[in-house]
């Protein structure tokens, strides 16, 4: 959707909005839309999808797999200082 803009929010409003994004430690955007989900009933993206098409490899490696792909990722992670230069 397009952004809306909201114009001569009444003080004591604005006041109400600040604390709620406050409170929840996010943006104001994110506060006025749980507001307006909370009033009309809606619901946002709030429902969270659960897959399962992975779940037959977990614990399928051995130790030694595991080992040398945290050994793999170790060296992908770390930082050439030459190229931050």
């Amino acid at each position: 959707m397009k952004a809306v803009t909201l114009r001569n929010i009444p003080p004591q409003l604005a006041r109400v909005i600040r604390n709620k994004a406050r409170a929840g430690r996010q943006s104001i955007n994110k506060a006025v839309l749980g507001l307006l989900e909370e009033r009309t009933g809606v619901r946002g993206r709030t429902r969270r999808v659960v897959h399962h098409d992975l779940d037959s490899l977990v614990g399928s490696w051995s130790k030694e797999e595991a080992a040398g792909f945290r050994k793999a990722l170790a060296r992908q992670r770390s930082i050439d200082a030459e190229l931050w230069k």
